[in-house]
Parts: structure tokens; sequence; C-alpha cells
């Protein structure tokens, strides 16, 4: 019996994620190559078309049909596939990818923001299958965020809802590149955490414990944390208070069930998942802030990929 299964992608601005995905969210084979966006868009669609054909052969032999493609793209992304703006892939900015990834791969195909992805992975194989209604954020260079409501994705009227980075928490506080003072990117962010130590360091309000020398990662900052220099400690926790605070107006708007924490400073989960809580509960009404747990993502790296193929897959049932 030939089984149906699913194309994932991961787009990112460095690496280019693929994988075969069947309906249970197992992935039957992945890859990953170097996405070199520099190089212009017909060479990106060659990678996709490249990355395509080996999955196909490889369902072929392993006796799956791909029914659909799906993929996550950094950006604003439109609900009917079309870029409005991709930051870090810009060769593809202001054109439609869905239109053209079924170009490319002769498949019916869906696109969407890739944390919206991440947040519809961890909804359909990951810590987000226990919950209703959730946000799901990613802490890395920026902050992202994606909103799952009643059980589905809430893209907005446009497709763009669910850019939680941008939500001010200092009216007149840092300048970020979206045009804006403040976001909590500046903030929450993993740039944003090495960033507040770095300048500490460099105006001699901190000094890390084993003298370590600037430039610190969060890693290198987690990492001293967890040995006991409460100093970086609190960088985290600085962090976690910001991202409590714009958590706490969304608990009061939306009555959510969970707050799920991806991306690089998920590692550090255990550093700023308490000051989060404290800051929603000293903000939210009590009914929506005893509701709302906080807890860290299930699916790490594979959640863009795998949220990708279940849009797929739930798009076009079979």
């Amino acid at each position: 019996m030939i089984r149906p299964a699913f194309i994932g992608m991961d787009i990112g601005g460095t690496n280019l994620r693929m994988g075969l995905v069947d309906e249970a969210g197992t992935i039957l084979f992945r890859f990953r190559q170097k996405t070199d966006i520099h190089e212009g868009r017909a060479a990106f669609y060659e990678k996709l078309a490249e990355g395509i054909g080996i999955l196909k052969e490889h369902a072929e032999q392993a006796g799956f049909r791909i029914v659909a493609v799906g993929a996550g793209v950094p950006g604003l992304v439109a609900n009917d596939g079309h870029i409005h703006v991709s930051v870090n892939l810009p060769a593809i900015d202001s054109i439609n990818l869905r239109h053209d990834l079924e170009r490319i791969s002769g498949l019916p195909a869906t696109v969407a923001n890739d944390v919206n992805a991440t947040a519809y992975g961890e909804k359909s194989f990951g810590a987000g299958r226990e919950f209703d209604s959730f946000l799901m954020v990613t802490l890395g260079t920026g902050v992202g965020g994606g909103l799952i409501l009643n059980g589905r994705l809430w893209t907005g009227i446009d497709g763009v809802a669910g850019e939680f980075g941008h939500v001010t928490v200092e009216p007149q506080g840092t300048s970020c590149p979206c045009g804006n003072r403040g976001c909590l990117e500046q903030y929450a962010s993993a740039t944003a955490i090495a960033s507040a130590a770095r300048e500490a360091m460099m105006t001699g309000r901190y000094v890390p414990a084993d003298g370590s020398a600037i430039p610190l990662t969060t890693q290198d900052l987690a990492r001293l944390a967890r040995e006991g220099d409460g100093a970086a400690a609190t960088f985290f926790a600085e962090a976690g208070r910001y991202l409590g605070m714009a958590t706490a107006s969304l608990a009061n708007v939306l009555n959510l069930e969970a707050l799920i924490v991806g991306g690089g400073v998920a590692a550090s989960f255990d550093l700023i998942r308490s000051s989060i809580e404290r800051e929603v509960r000293a903000r939210a009404f009590p009914i929506p802030a005893q509701r709302l747990v906080v807890v860290r993502g299930a699916l790490g790296d594979d959640g863009g990929l795998l949220g990708s193929a279940a849009l797929a897959r739930d798009e076009f049932d079979i």
C-alpha cells in the first residue's frame, strides 16, 4: 500500500532544511544545505527543485506518495503565499512563493511565516498538543511569535498576525530596525541578552565570575549563571521580565492556555521561566494569569519543518 507523505521546508537566511514527513509527524528523510540567498532567486529556486527531486525519489523508493509541500519563511507572509518582505531573504521579496513552489514541485503548496509554522508544529506534534489556544514565542536573533486560537493557526486578515517581538515594552526605549522604539525583541532576544551583558562589562558594571572577556554569548552567560554567577542570571531574568510583561497583556486580551518558548534561548528556559511567570501573575487579571502556563517547546530545530509539513497535510486533506 502506498502511504501519503508531505514535504516540509524550513527556509532560513543561513540554512535550508527540507524533509519528508508522514501523517503522524515522523521525519522519514531529511537534509540541510546552505540557503546562499546572495546568489539570487534563480539559484535559490534551483536548490528548491533539486531538494524536492531528492525527496520525491526517496518517497518513491520507500513506498510513499507525496501529497503536498509546505514551507516556513521568515518575514511577513500573506495568507495566499505572497512574501511582503523577508529581511533575511531579500531575493524573494514581493513574490508569491506558494505559486512558485507549485510550479517547481508540480504539487499543491502552502507557505507560512516560519514562527507560525513552528507554532503549528508544536500544536500538531509537540508541546502544544494538549492546548487549544497558546502563543508560541521564539527567542533567537529576534523575537518571533505565532498564535494558535481554538486549535487553528491565527494569521489575521492579511496573514501577518503574531509579530509578538514588536510589542512595545518601553515607549521611549531602544530603537528597533522596524522603526519603532522599545520593541520586545530589543530586550528579550538572545541578541539583547548578550548585548546587555557586554554593555555592562564595558561600563564596569559586570565582571564575569570566571574572568571571561568580551564578547560573551548567551551560551556563555547561561553556563556562568548555572555555575553560580548571580549577575549573569539577572540578564536572563530581566529578559524574562519583559517577556512576561508582554505576555500578561496578551493573556488579558485572549485568555490563553499557554506560552510555549522556543528558539535558541529555550536552551536556557530554566533561567527565564520564573521571571516570566512572576510578571504574568503581577500584571494580568487573576483568571487569565492563573490559567496560563509557561512551557518549553518540544520540537527544537525541527519545529518549522514539521509545522510546514503539518500545514500542507491539513490544508490538502486526503
